[in-house]
């Protein structure tokens, strides 16, 4: 299994606990005492659901090619 075929199978629970941390974060932004907090969590929240595509762009996981794939 290459990185990038592992990288498809996490992206789902990379995106939905992205999505969980950055709703929780800007729930506790509302609260004026929190929102530095809940700024930050959303932040985090962001980045942790765009890993997979940041890690394609930036170059760490290279894409395989479409036509380099053997037939099943």
């Amino acid at each position: 299994m290459t990185t990038f075929e592992l990288l498809q199978m996490l992206g789902y629970v990379f995106n939905i606990l992205g999505l969980l941390i950055c709703i929780g974060g800007l729930t506790l932004a509302r609260r004026p005492e929190r929102r530095v907090l809940g700024r930050s969590l959303a932040v985090l929240g962001f980045v942790i659901a765009a890993t997979p595509l940041l890690l394609q762009l930036f170059g760490v996981v290279q894409p395989i090619p479409a036509g380099a794939m053997p037939p099943r």
